[in-house]
């Protein structure tokens, strides 16, 4: 099968599926991406707040920037900086010890280059899945996914039960699609029918989650006592970091003293009261409960933090594995059925990692169309 006769379904916008997606699309074959969300990015994005003044802010409440060490990553990271997709930015980090009131460890990894998507730490995703080859819908979720023996392809289906098409190969980003998690949820069976697949129903069945709290700040002038752009909490029942948003390079901050921050709540804080409110989308009430009193910590500091202009909490559920199932290959391949599936999970659960697993399944389906992954 050449190229352009084999057409690819890239289930999930995020970093690995957008990766996968625009290194097959840049070899002639046909993508299309589909994405429950509204837009590219998955945990590498960006929300976009507006004040009651009118004023707009936007948070990077995922991924709050990401390291380079593996060689094959760090070239297409060159290649996504000479863009103008990433930057450097060159923030100083520290550790802050909740019971000593100090701040230490100032820069351990001061010789890691962070970087961060400008303006937004989506623009790299949202950027990939608008290149040329790539025909990316978004809002849309997968509901059902079945393999057609006798014709060798995919059949795709919506959740709300629309026909999606037939597809030669399917990259899966999302591990949603193998788990009965998902189905405590939709009141839905997962897409990928798991007795056709009882092996990957094994391997994907219970892949540890750590859940999170996303705290977004905005506040009128910075703050004075806090010497870096970015710090860990040590000895905190409820903060594990906070960085300051709006000092990442390109980041438009009006009236140009206003501060923005980016708080993450320790993953034990956050199963708590996931706990008590249950798995669903937490009520508007039940996320301002957590947002004061994440708040409440960040106070308790001692750092004279002062009344924030704009606070909002964000509960990530399930997103960020605890846990990667790839193995060596970085991805899961079955060839037999012709399907990827990639992710974090597969690899190492970071940016890096995501982006490695990506780049690892399109070069096994370059592989089986016998075109060179470029790599």
């Amino acid at each position: 099968m050449s190229a352009a006769a084999a057409n690819v379904a890239v289930i999930g916008g995020g970093i690995s599926g957008a990766v996968c997606a625009s290194l097959l699309a840049a070899r002639g074959v046909a993508v299309t991406l589909f994405d429950s969300g509204r837009g590219a990015g998955g945990r590498m994005a960006q929300r976009r707040e507006v004040m009651e003044d009118g004023t707009e802010l936007r948070f990077d409440h995922g991924a709050p920037y990401f390291t380079v060490s593996n060689d094959e990553v760090a070239r297409v990271v060159g290649g996504w900086e000479a863009r103008g997709l990433v930057a450097e930015w060159k923030a100083m980090f520290a550790c802050f010890d909740r019971e000593s009131g100090k701040f230490r460890d100032f820069d351990k990894e001061g010789t890691t280059k962070k970087y961060v998507g400008v303006p937004g730490m989506n623009s790299i995703c949202k950027s990939l899945c608008q290149e040329d080859g790539v025909m990316a819908k978004f809002g849309v979720t997968i509901g059902k996914m079945d393999w057609l023996q006798d014709r060798s392809s995919w059949s795709l289906a919506s959740l709300d039960g629309k026909d999606l098409g037939n597809f030669d190969y399917v990259v899966a980003t999302d591990k949603n699609v193998a788990s009965q998690k998902v189905s405590g949820l939709t009141g839905k069976p997962p897409p990928l029918d798991l007795s056709v697949f009882p092996h990957l129903a094994t391997m994907f069945q219970d892949i540890p989650v750590r859940p999170c709290f996303a705290l977004m700040l905005a506040f009128s002038e910075p703050l004075a006592m806090v010497p870096v752009q970015g710090f860990s909490f040590y000895n905190s029942d409820s903060l594990s970091w906070a960085f300051c948003d709006s000092s990442k390079p390109e980041r438009a901050c009006a009236p140009p003293n206003r501060q923005s921050w980016v708080l993450r709540s320790t993953a034990e804080y956050a199963s708590k009261v996931i706990n008590s409110m249950g798995p669903r989308k937490p009520s508007a009430e039940a996320l301002a409960k957590v947002a004061e009193e994440l708040f409440k910590e960040f106070q308790a500091t001692g750092l004279n933090i002062p009344q924030p202009i704009f606070m909002k909490a964000h509960r990530w559920g399930g997103a960020f594995p605890a846990v990667s199932t790839g193995g060596d290959d970085k991805c899961v391949w079955e060839k037999s059925i012709k399907l990827a599936i990639c992710g974090d999970f597969c690899a190492s659960p970071s940016v890096e990692g995501a982006v490695l697993s990506g780049m690892r399944g399109a070069s096994k389906i370059l592989g089986c169309l016998n075109l060179p992954s470029g790599l």
